[in-house]
């Protein structure tokens, strides 16, 4: 990064993240301010969820409301710019859009940590946005033995995994899965 590429946190419309970010490149673009703001990032990570029996994967924004800008803001056209784009309501650190005061850049040692933060959520395969708990029952969707019900017996976190315990032929067989396939069930076995 050069010396004056900085990180700069600008306030939206929570939702609205997408629609600003997209406006703002293309003003970038269509402006020539390019060499101005190298990256414009929203930080978000997968999330996996199941709903009515369908795992469906959906992005899940960590900061809802903010946007990372990461350029040069000294001469003063990028911060024209955003001002004319529609859900900016400003930059952290400054009150309103004040164009005589240059926005506070974030600390290399905070962004280092939220772009850490992105760096896992893109490298982790899917999380899963419930969590289970021990002796819970769920049903086995995916695999061998889909359709089995089972109680959860160990959970592995940071694995994503889970151990259940099966009735096969009578007996009570272990069976590790990912969170991926099973899901929970509204009754209680």
């Amino acid at each position: 990064m050069q010396d004056d590429l900085k990180w700069y946190v600008l306030k939206v419309i929570s939702g609205q993240e997408k629609l600003v970010k997209k406006h703002f490149e293309a003003e970038i673009t269509r402006q020539r301010l390019s060499n101005a703001v190298t990256q414009v990032l929203i930080p978000t990570e997968k999330v996996y969820e199941i709903r009515a029996g369908k795992k469906r994967i959906k992005e899940r924004n960590f900061y809802p409301g903010y946007i990372l800008i990461c350029g040069d803001l000294s001469d003063g056209r990028v911060l024209h710019l955003i001002k004319e784009i529609p859900n900016a309501l400003g930059f952290l650190g400054t009150k309103g859009w004040s164009l005589s005061k240059e926005p506070l850049p974030v600390r290399e040692k905070e962004i280092n940590k939220i772009l850490g933060k992105v760096d896992e959520a893109a490298e982790a395969v899917i999380s899963l946005e419930k969590s289970f708990m021990l002796g819970e029952i769920v049903k086995i969707i995916d695999g061998p033995f889909s359709g089995f019900l089972g109680s959860i017996q160990e959970i592995f976190a940071e694995r994503k995994r889970i151990n259940v315990i099966v009735k096969i032929f009578e007996r009570n067989t272990p069976i590790e899965l990912n969170y991926t396939q099973v899901e929970k069930t509204l009754t209680g076995g």
